[in-house]
């Protein structure tokens, strides 16, 4: 099938977008936010709207806005530097993004989110309504991790998985990941050269994985590792997920108008969209302990669907009780099965 069928057959049944936008889409050479790229941004966005698509954005840049306004040129090392560091920044970053959408006719929203957000069944349900009665009052709503209380989100994750996450959240058909990159590249581009880069994703295999580089800079942290980790949660729960460069040109528009932009990662083939409450437990909560199952067992829940009965529990690692989320591993291959 041609690359623009692919698009076509998999793009036209979107009504539900979660754009994720990097550090360094927003900001100039100098690490200052670009006010013109997030007011550009901002008029695409309101685009798709205007055709009929809910839209909501994961906003990375308070970190680097608040290193600039210090007058820094390097990222901080020190934890309470980092979120002192967000807390001047965020309130930029909103600021603009309002005076951006204002000028169009449009309010934006701010919402502020935890891991724990997420991993709290009742407050989970909670945000998702919230983001719902946004979207069905015209608002857009700006997500960005609270940066100034999460200790662990500044140190090792990014607002890729967080983007990831808002996705199930909402059962959103579409992420699109903004960043500085054109999209998933064949091997690593080199000063001065290009590299080819993937148009369709179809499965993300251990041969994809290793096309993954790391990018660290002053402004921002992640790189290809963490998008495809955030487009493996989406197509595993039969949505999909496109890399592009936020700063080409009507990058949203060509993205929705089936362009062949960016790597477009298809959802696996034969994928049923898996219900909210099983996203909520197959991909954000964290297991509170292990259960080791016989080969017997293993067959019996992987290919007839039983349900698990004692007799076929090995060994129990972790302190957990009813209700808890844990995880299913077969004890001959170490592996998780559920």
């Amino acid at each position: 099938m041609e690359i623009m069928n692919i698009r076509k057959e998999v793009l036209s049944n979107v009504s539900k977008i979660v754009v994720k936008i990097g550090t360094r889409v927003l900001t100039n050479e100098d690490g200052f936010l670009d006010k013109n790229q997030i007011m550009e941004l901002s008029r695409q966005i309101v685009g798709l709207y205007s055709a009929g698509y809910n839209v909501v954005v994961v906003s990375s840049g308070a970190i680097g806005a608040g290193i600039s306004a210090l007058g820094r040129h390097k990222r901080p090392n020190i934890l309470p530097e980092l979120q002192a560091a967000a807390a001047i920044g965020q309130g930029k970053l909103i600021e603009i993004y309002n005076e951006c959408f204002e000028k169009q006719g449009y309010h934006a929203a701010q919402l502020l989110l935890t891991r724990q957000d997420f991993e709290d069944r009742q407050r989970y349900l909670n945000t998702c309504n919230t983001l719902h009665s946004l979207l069905s009052l015209g608002v857009i709503p700006i997500i960005n991790e609270n940066d100034t209380i999460s200790v662990d989100e500044i140190t090792f994750g990014d607002n890729d998985i967080l983007s990831a996450l808002v996705s199930n959240l909402l059962r959103a058909e579409l992420l699109i990941l903004l960043s500085s990159v054109d999209g998933l590249y064949v091997k690593p581009p080199t000063s001065g050269k290009k590299s080819d880069v993937l148009s369709v994703v179809d499965g993300i295999s251990d041969d994809i994985k290793k096309l993954a580089f790391k990018l660290k800079t002053k402004e921002g942290i992640g790189g290809m590792e963490s998008k495809l980790e955030a487009a493996s949660i989406i197509t595993s729960s039969g949505e999909a997920a496109i890399i592009a460069n936020g700063r080409q040109p009507d990058v949203l528009s060509r993205i929705m108008g089936f362009d062949n932009v960016g790597t477009l990662f298809i959802p696996y083939k034969n994928k049923k969209k898996i219900d909210s409450r099983k996203r909520w437990i197959g991909f954000i909560v964290r297991p509170k302990g292990e259960i080791y199952i016989d080969d017997g067992a293993s067959e019996a829940l992987q290919k007839k669907g039983k349900s698990l009965l004692p007799s076929g529990i090995v060994k129990i690692d972790g302190d957990f009780v009813k209700g808890d989320v844990v995880s299913i591993l077969s004890v001959k291959r170490h592996k998780e099965i559920a």
